[in-house]
């Protein structure tokens, strides 16, 4: 398979012209038949006739995280769940004057099976010492290599800052009580299919209502109860850190993705900890109502920190 490079080369940094054209893929893997190491996907696209990552053009009203499952199952048929973040592209579309962005994700094969389509006509499985090669554009190629930089078999945590929920000097009665506003109630829907994305499994709560109703709507699309944990409140938190540090580790699971809802003066404090503990560095992140922490472990140890802003809408990308 030949390089073809017909695509501009990318530009890394973020150009001074917003891009105005949004677009998510992945770097698609699974284990090697004698799980003896990992294999790449890459697809073969007649209209370009290139080898490239699956990716595609946002939908409305769809977040970069949507699309890339979406997208990844369209043109492979497989269907994945989401791991690192492993960063973004843009370039410019030659006699369009638009420019692109594109964001990529780890994703794990969980099954589905390929068929040729109008986008992609052959499908192919790459050990990693031969993907480069294989692979028609320079862009792809260092988002496959931001991939290399960590393991890629990887266990996920989830922890997802309350929605929002009014201004707790307005409310009457015990704070513990105040419900979700209306714009948080729309935040923890909008989450559902975001966290479905990483394979959301189990979910664990702080006690206040806020809380519990942020994370309500994806128990019952999971069919799951929501555990309640005094210790990711910001009393429990703050009376007894070394407790709920240690639960929250408890909490990695090689074969459950846990979802952890709490509180503003808990998740900033927890994956700081969690990154200087580990020797990771974090992105910046303003760590707002209904924002995402998309932790990736390997052999117990924090290896990625991800923050996903808000309700993951098309504009608000991860930092990183």
């Amino acid at each position: 398979m030949s390089r073809t490079d017909k695509e501009p080369a990318a530009d890394f940094t973020d150009p001074p012209v917003k891009a105005n054209i949004l677009a998510a893929g992945a770097v698609v893997w699974r284990h090697a038949p004698q799980r003896d190491g990992i294999e790449i996907a890459l697809v073969h696209r007649p209209k370009y006739d290139d080898w490239s990552l699956p990716k595609g053009k946002l939908d409305p009203g769809e977040t970069p995280v949507i699309t890339t499952v979406r997208e990844v199952a369209e043109e492979t048929g497989l269907n994945t769940r989401l791991g690192r973040y492993l960063g973004h592209v843009t370039y410019p579309i030659p006699g369009h004057r638009k420019l692109k962005r594109v964001d990529y994700w780890a994703a794990e094969v969980v099954d589905g099976g390929f068929e040729s389509n109008p986008e992609v006509d052959v499908l192919v499985w790459h050990r990693l010492d031969r993907v480069m090669d294989a692979l028609s554009y320079p862009m792809d190629r260092t988002i496959v290599r931001n991939f290399m930089r960590q393991p890629a078999d990887t266990t996920t945590l989830l922890l997802v800052r309350h929605a929002k929920a009014g201004r707790s000097g307005r409310y009457v009665g015990d704070d513990d009580q105040r419900p979700l506003e209306k714009a948080g109630r729309a935040q923890a829907r909008a989450l559902v299919p975001n966290l479905l994305a990483f394979g959301a499994t189990e979910i664990v709560s702080a006690p206040p209502a806020r809380c519990v109703q942020t994370v309500t709507p994806l128990a019952e699309e999971l069919g799951v109860k929501v555990e309640l944990e005094p210790l990711f409140s910001e009393s429990g938190y703050a009376a007894a850190p070394d407790a709920a540090r240690k639960r929250a580790r408890d909490l990695v699971s090689a074969d459950s993705v846990r979802v952890i809802s709490s509180q503003g003066k808990v998740i900033p404090d927890l994956v700081e900890w969690w990154a200087g503990e580990d020797g990771i560095s974090l992105p910046p992140a303003r760590n707002r109502k209904g924002s995402v922490w998309v932790l990736s472990f390997n052999g117990g140890r924090l290896v990625a920190a991800d923050h996903l802003d808000r309700i993951l809408t098309p504009n608000d990308y991860p930092q990183g």
